[in-house]
């Protein structure tokens, strides 16, 4: 427990780093005009992502507010951030039930401002509570079985996106049903499974595949869909992964998908369409170190995929992005990288037919230097996103403005 605690407390923090009064006098231009304004004539949303503690940092709340319109919430609609064990332990159904308190507030404040909300994101393997799978959801007791997790997943689905939809109706428009459920390399999934379902994480079994199913994914999306059709809502369902344009795990999640969308059957006889699209997390380049960044490779890949996935009729999304960039020298070529991935894939990609309906940028601000090698600094780079670490406008943030203006 200890494990995860501290874990939900490093992601919560990830996308903006802690910062002193000093390094707070940075202030966001206000010299720009609304980024997103200038992606809707392309018919996608942009947007941001930000945590509950980031709600006290008004300069980067400012910054959210002017230039996007789709947020994320980092980890509070996760799961892990929602469940509430003791309130579980006395639910008269015996179903789990949530704390939605912080999640509330954000998407309070999205409501207030204007913006949708992604979603993020209702099944995952990773980090998850432990005691949601045992009887009386205490870790004393024995593992709960097969049927009575089922109902949990599906009550805990329901309850989820009811609340939201009921509470703050429209602000959700669409959910990441599961995350990153492919394995990534062959150690990770039955070699029988084409959709390369993941068996392992970091050593450590799937306790959803173990507990709920192998169909686990397609039974979390039918879950997903019979609620939102309940209640008659306006909301896209998703799978959500990393490494999206690698063709091994594009071949997986095309599998993946197949199989969910022919999952359940509707009173005539036809498959139901459970899942609308494909969520590609987007972090490009080098996890911690410059091998990989800004290689023409990812742009010539991701956009190969993006027409794969939409050719067979996928609804796709830039879930995560940020364009990493270790070194600091580089901060031309990177702004120019970032504006060839909106002017020759992003903008051009609804040109035919509406593929690509959202960009959403976690890569918002800079890593520190100093803190090299930690996960906040492998995980966006120092150099790699639209504001420095004192929140100060880049070169790639003001590339990207004037390529969606077209000047």
């Amino acid at each position: 427990m200890t494990r995860i605690i501290l874990f939900v407390l490093a992601v919560s923090l990830c996308l903006v780093p802690v910062l002193s009064s000093a390094e707070l006098a940075g202030t966001v231009s206000d010299d720009y005009e609304p980024l997103f304004t200038f992606a809707e004539p392309y018919g996608f949303k942009l947007g941001g992502a930000f945590g509950f503690w980031d709600m006290q940092n008004k300069t980067f709340m400012d910054f959210l507010d002017d230039h996007f319109n789709s947020l994320t919430c980092t980890n509070e609609t996760k799961a892990y951030s929602l469940l509430d064990q003791n309130a579980s332990k006395n639910s008269e159904d015996g179903m789990p039930r949530m704390n939605y308190d912080a999640a509330d507030k954000m998407i309070d404040w999205c409501q207030k401002h204007g913006k949708h909300v992604r979603g993020h994101v209702l099944v995952w393997d990773a980090y998850m509570t432990p005691w949601f799978f045992y009887e009386g959801y205490d870790e004393k007791n024995q593992m709960a079985d097969q049927a009575t997790m089922r109902e949990r997943v599906r009550s805990y689905i329901d309850q989820v996106v009811t609340h939201f939809e009921e509470k703050f109706p429209g602000v959700i428009y669409c959910w990441d049903v599961v995350n990153e459920a492919i394995g990534d390399n062959a150690a990770e999934w039955d070699a029988k499974d084409d959709r390369h379902l993941r068996t392992i994480r970091s050593g450590a079994t799937n306790i959803f595949l173990d507990r709920v199913g192998d169909d686990y994914v397609e039974y979390a999306f039918l879950c997903a869909r019979d609620t939102v059709e309940k209640l008659g809502a306006d909301i896209h369902l998703f799978y959500n992964d990393y490494n999206m344009f690698m063709a091994e795990k594009r071949t997986a999640a095309l599998a993946l998908l197949k199989s969910i969308n022919t999952y359940a059957k509707d009173e005539n006889g036809e498959y139901r369409k459970l899942a609308d699209g494909i969520g590609m997390q987007g972090y490009l380049g080098g996890y911690g170190e410059q091998k990989g960044c800004l290689e023409e490779s990812l742009i010539t890949d991701l956009k190969a995929s993006i027409e794969m996935y939409a050719a067979e009729g996928y609804e796709v999304q830039i879930t995560e992005m940020a364009v990493r960039n270790f070194e600091k020298d580089k901060s031309e070529q990177h702004a120019e990288f970032y504006g060839r991935l909106f002017s020759e894939i992003f903008m051009k990609a609804n040109q035919d037919r509406n593929v690509l309906s959202a960009v959403c940028i976690w890569g918002l601000v800079d890593a520190a230097a100093s803190a090299k090698g930690n996960y906040v600094y492998n995980l966006n780079s120092p150099y790699g996103c639209l504001l420095s670490n004192n929140y100060k406008i880049k070169a790639c943030f003001d590339k990207v403005y004037h390529v969606l203006k077209g000047e």
